[in-house]
């Protein structure tokens, strides 16, 4: 290695992790203390048997630390892998943590884990090493009383907004704070609320002080974290003593590392630590896998502020004196205690030490064999510079000389790569007929038959392509193809003026419109296709037989719709009996056509139309003249029910009768569908109430139901109405609702039963579907209403329509032009054939009769958003803030007077279901942040 230290392997995104390793590496009274641990590894290492048969696991994090460290120590590898380490930390390799907060869990858990230790070197390491005590003091202004908590620290967290000076930092921290109106203190001499003041007291510092420069801040505005790329100057001595509350101890600092974070935003970047050898003062930059040393013991933080982003407002970098130093990226400073002590010498135990060799011993064997292997490739490369140096002058073929073709790509790896090539192929590259095909011969490459025959013999392969290996056949096919392509634009020309001459007499040939339009370029394609054809003929060239039998069913179905003359050809293979889609040509123009189609169907001037499909024609008048006079005779018996006038509602039952009868709306709206368009639609001739009645043939409504929820799908019927109704329609079931009341009573106290009677199972189940649907949905719409000022703008209700929802549609399709196809309707042969609808169970029904229009009205002040039943209230949360510009912090959310506020709980399971209105209320942000960080704090 050329430097003294090991780097690390970013696993992804685990620098900051890398530059903590390090820094903690060099620390050499944590390394020792480390080292003493008793471990597993002893006993792996005095095993009985061969240890290298066995790969070394640490099984606690104190293990997994020795380890690393005693790699980093005495490994002769260039850099290590800290992947064990990083996996027992349950940390994710491809997201970027908060480097500071990883700082602070790790160091708690290492003292959990020492803690337990019986040896006090151990057991304390972390608090001599890191940890120092500050109170916070309350002074009671009005009797002098003084309060004191004191509690330990690790780091000192340091806010830099609005300073430029290490020093200035502390002060603040320790400034003193005035504790006055609602945030008085309450005063246990006193026995009342007081003005006070409150400061932080440093009462002892540790060994390595750790100062956390806070540059990734929460910007209250985007709800994001930013990072403060402001320049911060610091010294390499720091003296604490102006800072402490005693003044009589050694509180003078050395600087000993610097963690960098390059970049300009808090959530993305790149992690380096500078950090001083303690054993000869040299500083290093840990770049992961890199280490780089600093000239003359000098720390060099220059090309580290070049890196950043730069931008208009950028700050420039104020001048530096000797001994100190200017950053914007350092995130963290760390002091050691200035000592004059000599540095401490740790040793590897020995059980670690054995593990180390055992990975060196690996890590040589490796090197030797890549080192063998890269003599073999050498080896093999000369061989085949020579082979190369020898036939490439003889490569060529001379003028009059036999030679031979071979593929151009394998001649390319022969010539590029040093390991000998695969066997020669020229499969790719042969006709149908087993030669080499004229259109490939760019994939080609002439050379020598001596060089053919040393290659061959050498590497094998085939088949051989000499001289005689170009297909005669594919040539002459190949002109053939183009003298057609080429009489082709004469041929369009002369049958274009021919077609400008009017026929007389029974001399001339029906074709169709369609083909005529488009003969040039059909002949073309055809054309295409041979050529298509001959190339693909050769199915070694496809390599799937499969795929190759997929293209050709594609190409044929192509075929079957470009046939020419086909477009006039009826379904019995006679004439069409539509003489709009065809015209009669010259027999000239027929016979010069007839080249280019000889298999296309051939119909003489006299030639008579399909005699069936004349008579489907007159069957299909006849049905349509059928359906209007039924249309009209239905429309006058049930005038109410086609126009929805005078119809009875449950609601208010009609004094009139105490008998009504039920049909589907399903039924209603098909009926009213045929009736408006009687050519169109096929006549309905079944009522199909089986749709509301469940399998056991029991109602899926209940009263309560058909007067709210349900109402939409089913409609009323008056007891004449249903006389008519049973002469004109087939009725599978009857549904009929009674009102019974005593005479002279309230009306309100009448009871109604319905025939058949409800299934409660059934209607259970439907309602538990219904339920479990609402709560299950993914991908749905929800609408987010902003309130302002506490007033919520109240939406113009939508008019209610008596005509139900499909009529709209229809009167939308009333307005088609009269050859468009109706979307519910095949048509087919000119006549109207009805899509078959299944009403076996009401779960079918559900899906395709009952249609439920809830359709939410966007207003002024709302966004639809996309959400899930299972997504959380904070994720929802988040899509606000994007859509609204409003913090999760600051958003109160209520949905029918409900307040949302769990942020961990489904959306599913508080009861927003799609097309629910949520309203969001924002909390105005505080304007006074000093005031809001003291009642942080």
């Amino acid at each position: 290695r050329q430097n003294a230290f090991v780097g690390l392997t970013n696993l992804g995104a685990t620098c900051y992790v890398n530059t903590f390793l390090q820094m903690w590496f060099l620390n050499l009274e944590l390394r020792q203390a480390l080292y003493l641990c008793p471990s597993t590894c002893s006993e792996h290492t005095a095993a009985e048997g061969d240890p290298r048969d066995k790969e070394y696991e640490p099984q606690t994090i104190c293990e997994h630390l020795q380890y690393l460290f005693a790699l980093l120590q005495n490994s002769k590898r260039r850099y290590i892998d800290p992947s064990g380490f990083v996996k027992a930390l349950g940390l994710d390799t491809a997201q970027q943590q908060d480097a500071q907060e990883f700082s602070k869990l790790f160091m708690s858990l290492l003292e959990d884990t020492l803690s337990k230790q019986k040896n006090p070197d151990v057991r304390n390491i972390v608090q001599k090493q890191f940890c120092g005590e500050y109170a916070y003091v309350t002074v009671c202004n009005q009797c002098g009383r003084e309060s004191k908590l004191v509690s330990k620290f690790y780091e000192l967290e340091l806010n830099i907004q609005g300073h430029k000076q290490l020093t200035d930092c502390i002060t603040e921290f320790l400034k003193e704070e005035k504790l006055e109106g609602d945030n008085r203190y309450f005063c246990e001499t006193c026995q009342s609320k007081q003005n006070a003041t409150r400061k932080i007291r440093l009462l002892s510092l540790p060994c390595t002080l750790n100062l956390q420069l806070m540059r990734f801040v929460f910007d209250r505005q985007t709800g994001h974290k930013k990072k403060l790329n402001t320049y911060i100057g610091f010294s390499e001595v720091l003296d604490m003593e102006p800072f402490m509350e005693q003044k009589n101890g050694v509180y003078v600092y050395e600087l000993s590392a610097v963690l960098i974070h390059r970049g300009v935003s808090a959530y993305s970047g790149h992690y380096i630590a500078h950090v001083k050898d303690p054993q000869t003062g040299e500083w290093y930059k840990f770049n992961d896998e890199d280490i780089e040393k600093m000239e003359g013991k000098k720390l060099q933080l220059g090309i580290e502020e070049d890196l950043a982003e730069p931008s208009k407002s950028q700050t420039r970098k104020p001048k530096c004196g000797k001994g100190t130093h200017c950053s914007r990226n350092a995130y963290m400073l760390v002091y050691r205690l200035q000592t004059r002590e000599k540095s401490l010498t740790v040793e590897v135990p020995a059980f670690l030490q054995e593990l180390v060799e055992r990975d060196n011993s690996k890590f040589e064997e490796w090197c030797n064999e890549m080192a063998e292997m890269r003599k073999q490739s050498v080896a093999r490369g000369k061989i085949k510079h020579e082979e190369v140096k020898e036939l490439y002058k003889r490569l060529p073929a001379e003028a009059g000389s036999p030679y031979d073709f071979i593929s151009l790509e394998w001649l390319q790896k022969w010539l590029d790569e040093s390991t000998p090539p695969k066997p020669i192929d020229n499969t790719a590259c042969l006709c149908s007929h087993g030669k080499l095909h004229p259109d490939k011969i760019s994939l080609m490459k002439r050379i020598s038959e001596y060089v053919a025959d040393f290659f061959y013999r050498r590497y094998g392969g085939g088949p051989r392509l000499n001289v005689k290996a170009l297909c005669k056949d594919c040539v002459v096919e190949r002109c053939r193809i183009l003298r057609l392509k080429n009489r082709l634009n004469e041929d369009y020309k002369t049958v274009t003026n021919l077609l400008k001459i009017t026929v007389k007499g029974n001399d001339g040939f029906w074709v169709g419109k369609a083909s005529l339009r488009s003969w040039r370029q059909l002949a073309l394609e055809q054309l295409n296709e041979q050529d298509e054809d001959t190339e693909h003929s050769n199915g070694k060239m496809n390599g799937n037989a499969q795929n190759k039998d997929e293209s050709n069913e594609e190409k044929r179905e192509e075929e079957e719709e470009l046939n020419f003359n086909e477009d006039i050809v009826c379904p019995h293979g006679g004439l069409c009996i539509s003489e709009n889609e065809r015209r009669v040509v010259s027999k000239e123009a027929w016979e010069k056509l007839k080249q280019y189609f000889p298999k296309a169907p051939e119909f003489p001037n006299n030639k008579e139309c399909c005699s069936q499909c004349k008579i489907l024609e007159r069957e299909g008048e006849e049905n349509e003249a059928l359906h209007k006079m039924m249309a009209s005779e239905q429309k006058t018996s049930l005038q109410n029910l086609f126009h929805d006038k005078c119809r009875p509602c449950l609601g208010s039952w009609p004094q009139e009768t105490d008998e009504l009868y039920i049909v589907s709306q399903f039924f209603v709206e098909e009926w009213r569908k045929f009736v408006r368009r009687p050519t169109r639609c096929s006549p309905v001739s079944s009522v199909g109430n089986s749709a509301l009645l469940c399998p056991h043939g029991g109602l899926m409504f209940t009263y309560a139901s058909m007067t709210k929820e349900d109402s939409k799908l089913i409609a009323l019927i008056w007891p004449s109405e249903w006389e008519k109704i049973q002469k004109l329609f087939v009725v599978d079931h009857i549904i009929k609702i009674t009102r019974t009341q005593a005479p002279g009573a309230d009306p309100e106290s009448a009871l109604y039963t319905s025939e058949p009677q409800l299934c409660p199972e059934c209607r259970e189940g439907l309602l538990c579907q219904q339920q479990r649907d609402l709560r299950e949905y993914t991908q749905a719409t929800i609408y987010i209403h902003k309130v302002v000022d506490n007033k919520k703008v109240m939406k113009d209700a939508a008019p209610e329509l008596n005509v139900s929802s499909s009529e709209a549609e229809e009167e939308r399709e009333e307005n088609k032009p009269e050859g468009e196809q109706d979307p519910d309707f095949n048509q087919s042969n000119g006549g109207a054939k009805r899509q078959k609808i299944s009403h076996q169970n009401y779960v079918t029904y559900q899906k395709q009769g009952i249609r439920r229009s809830t359709r939410h009205r966007k207003v002024r002040g709302e966004k639809a958003l996309l959400v899930s039943a299972n997504q959380t209230l904070k994720e929802l949360k988040i899509q606000i803030m994007h859509a609204f510009s409003v913090a999760p912090f600051d958003q109160n959310l209520s949905i029918d007077g409900k307040m949302l506020s769990d942020d961990t709980a489904t959306l599913g399971s508080l009861g927003v279901i799609p097309e629910s209105v949520i309203l969001l209320k924002a909390d105005e942000p505080i304007a006074d942040y000093a005031a809001m960080d003291d009642v942080m704090q």
